[in-house]
């Protein structure tokens, strides 16, 4: 069989209408080959979903392809240019390791972007290796699959393959590439660098691509720009109410690091909290706190005013105008993200409507978690099962009184005891990828070359409200230590 015959055996069909844009947002280039790439883990069900045939994508033709040793038919490698705020500081940026293959038309018409990340040097490298480490590579896997199997809109990972080469940091780290699929690439920053051109018509080809890609009804609006910006908003307060009602914590809330499809995008120094605190930051490189698990709605809304700021030209002629519909869309965040979050944790508390009272119910509850280091994930779990034996809020007397409030809120409400029970458990998840997991699987991969422990977890991670006896061994916090757990960008 020729080789052409099995790459179209093997599913792909693949486009690239980011070529329809101006080529100053782009460059045209194939990633650099590896010397010896092995595929160390495979996303089987991933695959099928996009059309592919996993059998024939699981060995050394998969590896050639998800390392850019050989490209797939139809694909067409390009590195993006973007800006973006960089803990505030505006930065020319764009893809310094990184290929766009192209786009997967799936077999229900659905497109994702199909990219290799550490795939080698690029114009936009800025002094940079244009190469990754597996640790970080198969931290991205592990946490784009859990955010997945926790239904939290997310980029995905299709695979990672080592290279047979080395790439020096701290220390010489075995290299690595990821396979990643997405809604798309496009990013706050992709607009940033745009206005930052003061090129109105390159602005509005990007606007109108944008709007074809992922909000196709705003273009019959009356003014499809502003109904981007609309619904830019509404995603991400989606978006950042989810985290927050896991517990996770993004790290690095750059406005290139925010997708204007609304999915989770960049995983470098994000982890999810065990116990509950709003100022928690495990980010080497944030000092200051600015993206702290309490902090990500306020920089979600600023993130989002730069996009606004981006669109002026296109809002309305007159400046004025545009400033006041940017300014009136983006007010529209804060109360649209208290609406998701309020909803989601009353539906954690097994509460299927709202009261007026219900705010300062969650607040108390979270108030004594903080004040008692109560695990976030396991007391919701707790509650759940009515097991509050194992929370560290366990015999506090302020404990006490709040759950007779919040069983005399669950029974003003229509619904029965056991369906209030069945929404707990839809809502709250029996494990998260806990820091002490994720870097136990990095380990033995990275140390001992075993993946086993990382096939282990994904499988665990699959299904995060299944509330089995197999998800046991990890829903266990880790031992108390006077040392932070501290994450690091993804380099």
């Amino acid at each position: 069989m020729t080789k052409k015959n099995r790459e179209t055996q093997a599913g792909w069909n693949l486009e690239n209408t980011y070529l329809q844009l101006p080529d100053t947002l782009y460059t045209c280039l194939n990633p650099t080959p590896v010397p010896t790439p092995r595929l160390v883990i495979f996303n089987h069900n991933l695959a099928v979903s996009l059309g592919l045939d996993a059998h024939a994508l699981s060995g050394n033709d998969g590896a050639a392809i998800f390392s850019g040793n050989h490209l797939p038919e139809g694909a067409q490698p390009l590195a993006q240019a973007y800006a973006g705020h960089q803990f505030g500081h505006f930065t020319i940026l764009g893809d310094g390791r990184a290929h766009l293959l192209g786009e997967q038309i799936t077999p229900s018409g659905d497109r994702f972007d199909i990219q290799l990340k550490g795939s080698g040097q690029t114009p936009y490298s800025r002094r940079g290796d244009g190469r990754a480490a597996l640790g970080p590579m198969l931290r991205e896997y592990i946490i784009s699959e859990a955010m997945w199997g926790l239904g939290i809109p997310t980029t995905r990972s299709l695979a990672v393959v080592t290279t047979g080469e080395s790439v020096i940091r701290e220390t010489i780290l075995a290299g690595a590439i990821l396979t990643r699929v997405a809604a798309s690439h496009l990013r706050v920053g992709t607009f940033e660098y745009v206005a930052r051109r003061r090129t109105s018509e390159e602005l509005r080809i990007l606007a109108d691509y944008t709007i074809q890609r992922h909000y196709p009804s705003a273009a019959s609006s009356d003014n499809p720009y502003l109904k981007l910006l609309q619904e830019v908003i509404k995603r991400q307060a989606d978006l950042i109410a989810r985290w927050q009602q896991a517990g996770f914590i993004h790290g690095v809330m750059n406005t290139d690091n925010m997708a204007l499809s609304g999915e989770t995008i960049d995983y470098g120094p994000c982890a999810f909290m065990d116990t509950y605190n709003p100022n928690t930051v495990f980010s080497s490189i944030d000092h200051q706190g600015r993206y702290a698990y309490g902090n990500q709605p306020y920089m979600a809304a600023w993130n989002l005013s730069r996009f606004a700021e981006t669109l002026l030209p296109l809002l309305h002629p007159e400046i004025s105008q545009a400033v006041r519909l940017a300014q009136d869309a983006v007010s529209e965040f804060s109360p649209l993200y208290e609406r998701h979050w309020l909803n989601g944790m009353l539906a954690k508390l097994g509460i299927f409507n709202c009261e007026e009272e219900d705010k300062s119910l969650i607040n108390e509850l979270l108030k004594m978690m903080q004040e008692n280091e109560a695990d976030y994930t396991n007391t919701f779990v707790a509650l759940t099962f009515e097991k509050n034996l194992d929370t560290a809020l366990n015999g506090k007397t302020e404990f006490q009184q709040w759950l007779e409030k919040w069983q005399a809120r669950r029974e003003r409400q229509t619904q029965s005891k056991n369906e209030s029970q069945q929404l707990m458990q839809a809502k709250n998840p029996a494990i998260i990828p806990r820091n002490h997991q994720v870097e136990a699987a990095l380990e033995a991969a990275v140390e001992k070359d075993d993946y086993s422990v990382t096939h282990r977890f994904l499988a665990a991670l699959e299904n995060p409200y299944a509330h089995c006896p197999e998800q046991a061994e990890y829903a266990v916090p880790p031992a108390p230590s006077g040392i932070p757990y501290r994450t690091f960008c993804g380099t």
